[in-house]
């Protein structure tokens, strides 16, 4: 198995014991309270990215072709994950045996998704893409429990729902109830979401083998690589004029932070919490977006979206606690 010689925090660090389960080979992971600790704390800073790069993309592609940018941005992001892994690791390589999963990883959980969600943007409300967004975690959650990924218990469940109305309630008091807009961006969307969910349940396994920063820079090039025909194709659309500093910023920030750095971080903390609980924070995104947008595009904050937030925590909570899978199982 190939480790990270330093912990996220960049100092050595108790981790997490992790080893695939006997039974229906379920990943498993045994974390000190301080890897634990850790991992939630540095999950919940990548949601907090995550959350400001839907406000982020959503300026950008503005002035820039979707795709062409997303291709962009993971191909800089792959770049600089790929000098860090020779720094850190002293060689970039996949054994060959790797090489064919991790190609259909980076162009599902990468690729095919960015080449949906990025184009998403503009064919469907905000609304509604917060809201089928806000489902990942629940269809990861599912389909790890099916390829045996990771077990599904009741407090896991019981919290993703708590989770998820959570989560529809900061995006009705955002935008109201119902589905406008256009349908096809609705299902691109969905699509996406799906696409996201099959990488962290197929990708789990390969931990085993690889550390996060190996496998994060080489889904990430892998991704880009699938991006790159649909870039080529709306390269010519593309007007220089209408790039100017905060296109540059913004850019910047969107390859280095929400791509490069916080998806190494996933699968650090996959390695501790497991798939499940660990993409159960990802129910933050769209509190967070609405509290950045709010910043940032001045857009009013209304009590159901702080309700709506609280309720997200709660579930997340929930999920978390061995006291209540106790409960829950006892019943």
């Amino acid at each position: 198995m190939t480790e990270p010689r330093a912990s996220i925090q960049g100092a050595a660090e108790p981790r997490a014991t992790a080893q695939p389960s006997a039974s229906a080979g379920s990943w498993q992971t045994i974390p000190s309270p301080r890897a634990r600790r850790i991992a939630e704390i540095s999950i919940l800073l990548v949601m907090f990215s995550w959350g400001s790069n839907v406000v982020a993309v959503k300026a950008v592609i503005a002035d820039v072709p979707p795709i062409l940018f997303a291709f962009c941005r993971f191909g800089l992001a792959f770049v600089v994950l790929l000098a860090i892994l020779k720094w850190r690791e002293g060689s970039v390589g996949l054994p060959r045996r790797d090489v064919v999963p991790m190609l259909l990883l980076g162009l599902t959980g990468f690729g095919i998704y960015q080449d949906l969600w990025a184009s998403a943007l503009g064919q469907t409300t905000a609304a509604n893409s917060a809201l089928i967004t806000a489902a990942t975690p629940v269809s990861t959650m599912l389909l790890c429990a099916v390829v045996g990924t990771d077990t599904l218990s009741r407090a896991k469940l019981a919290g993703s729902m708590i989770a998820l109305s959570g989560a529809v309630g900061v995006v009705v008091a955002t935008h109201g109830i119902g589905f406008t807009g256009a349908s096809l961006g609705d299902l691109m969307t969905l699509a996406a979401t799906l696409c996201w969910a099959v990488y962290v349940a197929y990708g789990t396994p390969i931990l085993a083998r690889h550390s996060p920063l190996r496998m994060s820079t080489w889904a990430i090039g892998f991704g880009a690589l699938g991006m790159l025909p649909f870039a080529v194709l709306q390269a010519p659309s593309f007007q220089p004029s209408n790039v100017h500093a905060g296109t540059v910023a913004l850019f910047l920030f969107c390859a280095l932070v929400p791509a490069a750095l916080a998806n190494v971080i996933v699968f650090e903390s996959v390695k501790v919490l497991g798939p499940s609980r660990t993409m159960l924070f990802q129910f933050l995104v769209p509190a967070f977006a609405v509290g950045m947008a709010a910043l940032f595009l001045s857009e009013a904050i209304v009590l159901g979206q702080l309700v709506g937030g609280a309720v997200i925590v709660l579930g997340i909570l929930v999920a978390r606690s061995r006291r209540v899978d106790r409960l829950l199982s006892a019943v």
